[in-house]
């Protein structure tokens, strides 16, 4: 979510957004609003749309297993308790 392009276009069009007579002052906003935004991102705890898929596909894989070890010890324990 750090991406220095993100941050930059959208400092840059909050900056355009205002009104004509703070156009002047346009650089300094758009910096510290660049800086306010990265600062306040990078205190949430987001990660990346490729890092979530990852852990989706690693949950999925993880549930698949358990779903087969759990049939799996029910045909044990009816095996075992036709014994």
């Amino acid at each position: 979510m750090r991406d220095p392009k993100f941050f930059d276009d959208l400092s840059r069009k909050l900056a355009d957004s205002l009104p004509s007579g703070v156009q002047a002052l346009r650089d300094d906003v758009e910096h510290n609003l660049r800086s306010g935004l990265e600062a306040t991102l990078s205190k949430l705890d987001l990660v990346t749309r490729e890092e979530f898929e990852v852990q989706r596909a690693v949950l999925l894989r993880t549930r698949e297993r358990l779903e087969a070890l759990e049939k799996r010890v029910a045909e044990l324990e009816a095996a075992q308790a036709a014994n």
